[in-house]
């Protein structure tokens, strides 16, 4: 047998907050958070504040967006997250200022070992620099960091760590140009 699932176990302080203020938490995110107003910004960054992210200035984060746990959460200011965007945060995920997760995106940080039968769960922190556009629908992996000025491509799979200033695109992206301002 290569996987034996009845032996998965969750780390020890995986969630890094109790079972009780996750569940709140996931409450809180499919009433107060989904169904507000598209026009309440503050109020969504309120929320996600009270929670424990750390929420910059004019960030416009959008009703349909989920976030899994907001305590591993950062965002700069003056960044937009789009309609249904999926912050998978059983990592840290660390999002620069003046930056654009277009909708539909995915940054993802765990997954398991597929090498072990006990199917370990893994986190690793995603770093989304200052100035980057993510466009449509893009998947990001565990662990990966986009670089400053950066622009990923509408439904690119980043599967590596992208550099500044460039276009990146495809299924795996890649840099492909220097992006050009002006």
């Amino acid at each position: 047998m290569t996987q034996r699932l009845s032996q998965f176990s969750l780390p020890k302080n995986f969630r890094a907050k109790n079972a009780v203020i996750v569940q709140i938490w996931w409450i809180v995110q499919s009433i107060l958070f989904a169904w507000s107003p598209q026009f309440l910004y503050g109020w969504r960054r309120f929320l996600l504040r009270l929670f424990g992210a750390k929420i910059g200035k004019n960030v416009i984060i959008r009703p349909s967006v989920k976030v899994t746990y907001p305590w591993k959460l950062s965002i700069g200011d003056d960044s937009w997250i789009g309609d249904d965007v999926e912050l998978y945060t059983l990592g840290e995920i660390q999002i620069g200022k003046n930056t654009v997760i277009s909708q539909k995106s995915y940054l993802c940080t765990a997954s398991h070992d597929y090498t072990k039968e006990t199917f370990d769960i893994y986190q690793q922190k995603i770093v989304i620099e200052d100035e980057v556009w993510i466009a449509t629908d893009v998947y990001i992996a565990p662990g990966i960091t986009i670089g400053r000025c950066a622009v990923v491509g509408a439904r690119s799979t980043v599967l590596d760590n992208m550099p500044s200033g460039m276009i990146c695109v495809g299924y795996p992206a890649r840099p492909i140009k220097p992006r050009k301002i002006g």
